[in-house]
């Protein structure tokens, strides 16, 4: 391809036409453009891509805290109570585990946590033990019923996180106890 070159002569005298053409004072008659076919315009859409998977699962998660925080508050799983110095299970305490493990047979989603506590006598070291036993002894009970160990988790306090302050045995007796909170939904 063959480039044409363009003088400072040349460029002058193409400004000085459009200058004079610029400045005169009649306007110049303007040809109208001939009828062409119309062209099809194209319209930007703007199309939402679907939530990230991340969106939708902190979303999910927010929901399940949310269910699972109802659950804990409603209380649906009662707490097992036991005697001094024990971790066997007592009868009266059998009906409540049966009602915890029908609620979670009818919830089979739900995953649970069971955490041991003692009363304030004894030493830490024993307290931690004997809470362990009684998370374990209540895990090993709604496994025999027909729940999946695997949506058990168990966890001791000892005497950590009392629930009733006090130095009486009607505080004591209501620290001595499995304590259940659902864990996911």
């Amino acid at each position: 391809m063959k480039r044409t070159r363009i003088t400072p002569t040349t460029l002058l005298a193409i400004g000085a036409a459009l200058l004079t053409v610029a400045c005169s004072s009649k306007p110049q008659p303007v040809a109208a453009p001939e009828a062409k076919p119309v062209a099809a315009v194209t319209v930007p859409v703007t199309v939402q891509p679907p939530p990230a998977q991340a969106d939708l699962e902190a979303k999910d998660r927010t929901r399940v805290d949310v269910e699972v925080d109802e659950m804990n508050r409603t209380g649906y799983l009662k707490d097992a109570y036991f005697d001094y110095n024990e971790y066997e299970i007592r009868q009266d305490q059998r009906d409540a585990l049966e009602k915890n493990a029908a609620w979670l047979k009818g919830h089979p989603t739900v995953t649970i946590s069971v955490a041991g506590h003692c009363d304030e006598r004894g030493t830490a070291q024993y307290n931690m033990a004997l809470g362990q036993q009684r998370a374990q002894a209540v895990r090993d009970y709604l496994v025999q019923l027909g729940i999946d160990a695997s949506r058990i988790q168990i966890i001791s306090y000892g005497n950590e996180r009392p629930f009733a302050v006090g130095h009486d045995e009607s505080a004591w007796a209501q620290n001595r106890r499995d304590h259940f909170l659902v864990t996911a939904g």
